[in-house]
């Protein structure tokens, strides 16, 4: 009707007009109250040399040189390099554990159930102080535990054997995500082929575009070990305390409410789907690959993109084990330049971008896969 359609997009545009106001309205009695008190607005705060010390950073920075802005920026960084690895693995093992959980096997299923009752009943900031304090109680870099040659583990962290950039190496880079990119699209043609060596020949781009490549590219090997020079390890690459805890933490807690997810999922696929497997000849394992687990998806996957929001968020709890992800580095900018409204409106512009690219991606996803399954 078209009446209908009129009246509510006028009381739309009617609603709209009243957020529209009420912002105007705070912004226009922060702007007073804030030029009463002389504190100045504005973001030009970015490009003032920022005195704060970040022990991690992926980018260059020198205190007192590089910019609030540059500071921010590592910060966001900081906090993309603990959820992105923090959302696959704890997929990874949810997923392991929520199998295991439909185990026909008592004992393992008896020791997932005990992992996810035990894991989500705990608060998370209490196990994020449990695992600081476990890397915290490891011994010192001069008697630091060698598990492997070059790789040294103590209570300043991990130290690890770093390949050093060369100009060849973003060709591999590109010719291994090309390989990757071919082994999904031959793996979904060949995933029902009854020969077995097609289902392996799928693979095989994976690890030969990146040695054809390099074969052509031919970068010089360049490897830094860290050595211990003094009171601590030089060279080589670095995994903090901090950073170890805050990933730790943050996969194994959210990996149980991965697990029920996918066991829900598991669950609402019908039993007669695994008994029809099994009457083709499939064995358990092809059947939970190949029929239950596809159709347990469109359960699974709008839950998941919560949980991985959840951890993008809960990674802001790294300020309380030393950290420096955006909160702890905007919070440190804005209690210097006393800008709080621009630090925090910071923060929740970058929370806000993520978790909206996090939905956008996994409801794309969502809907490619229901059409798939339709």
């Amino acid at each position: 009707m078209p009446s209908l359609r009129w009246q509510a997009l006028g009381w739309q545009a009617l609603a709209l007009a009243a957020v529209a106001l009420v912002i105007a309205a705070f912004t226009k009695n922060a702007s007073q109250h804030l030029a009463a008190r002389h504190i100045a607005t504005g973001f030009g705060f970015l490009r003032e040399a920022a005195p704060i010390p970040i022990g991690e950073s992926l980018l260059s920075y020198t205190p007192s040189v590089s910019s609030y802005g540059r500071a921010i920026v590592i910060g966001i960084l900081n906090t993309l390099k603990v959820s992105i690895p923090g959302c696959l693995l704890a997929t990874l093992l949810g997923t392991l554990i929520g199998i295991a959980r439909l185990s026909p096997i008592p004992l393992l299923a008896r020791l997932a159930a005990l992992y996810v009752e035990t894991l989500r009943d705990l608060p998370l900031l209490l196990q994020l102080l449990f695992w600081y304090g476990v890397f915290q109680t490891l011994p010192a870099p001069r008697q630091s535990l060698k598990p492997l040659p070059g790789i040294f583990l103590s209570n300043r962290g991990l130290r690890l054997p770093a390949l050093v950039w060369q100009s060849g190496f973003g060709g591999i880079l590109l010719a291994a995500f090309a390989g990757l990119v071919l082994a999904v699209i031959l793996a979904r043609r060949t995933a029902l082929s009854p020969h077995p060596a097609r289902r392996f020949a799928a693979f095989l781009p994976i690890p030969l575009l990146p040695a054809l490549a390099f074969a052509i590219l031919r970068p010089a090997v360049v490897i830094e070990w860290p050595a211990l020079h003094g009171f601590n390890f030089q060279g080589g690459m670095m995994v903090s305390p901090e950073y170890a805890a805050l990933a730790t933490g943050l996969v194994l807690y959210t990996a149980s409410y991965v697990a029920e997810i996918v066991r829900g999922g598991l669950i609402s696929v019908a039993r007669g789907q695994w008994e029809a497997g099994a009457a083709l000849g499939l064995s358990r394992a092809a059947v939970l690959r190949l029929i239950v687990l596809p159709q347990a998806l469109r359960l699974i996957i709008p839950p998941m993109t919560s949980q991985y929001l959840n951890l993008v968020k809960n990674s802001s709890l790294a300020v309380a084990i030393g950290y420096q992800d955006l909160v702890s580095i905007a919070d440190t900018a804005l209690n210097q330049t006393g800008q709080a409204i621009e630090g925090i409106g910071l923060i929740m512009a970058v929370y806000l971008t993520i978790s909206l690219g996090i939905s956008l991606a996994m409801n794309l996803y969502n809907a490619r896969l229901a059409r798939r399954t339709r």
